[in-house]
């Protein structure tokens, strides 16, 4: 059953800028743990950052600390992520994730269809 949907991603050149969204289909997920996932072609699924139910609290992979930033709006049920100063090593699918705990988001229990960035330079 299709529980999130994840849209914004593309094409852009290095430097350039991305918001991905992701909105759950479910009440019950305005009170999930939340975060991203991505998988470049040739490797394993990495995590790229998290964030409890009220969106008080957030983590984030070295990879992208001070880049990325990941947000909420629980009245509209959706996820964020904006990406900032993008460089090839960004390049993959960005998968939505959520667990059915409230402030950590340990071992994912629902996944989106993910969404496909692509940055050139």
């Amino acid at each position: 059953q299709e529980y999130l949907v994840e849209s914004g991603g593309g094409l852009v050149q290095a430097g350039d800028s991305l918001r991905l969204s992701c909105t759950a289909l479910r009440d019950s997920f305005r009170s999930y743990a939340r975060g991203w996932f991505r998988q470049a072609p040739g490797k394993e699924r990495e995590y790229v950052a998290t964030i409890d139910w009220s969106g008080s609290k957030s983590y984030y992979a070295d990879s992208v600390k001070g880049r990325f930033t990941i947000s909420r709006d629980n009245a509209e049920n959706t996820v964020f992520l904006q990406m900032n100063n993008l460089t090839r090593e960004d390049t993959a699918v960005y998968y939505c994730a959520a667990s059915q705990t409230t402030t950590v988001l340990t071992t994912p229990d629902y996944w989106g269809q993910g969404t496909q960035v692509t940055v050139s330079s």
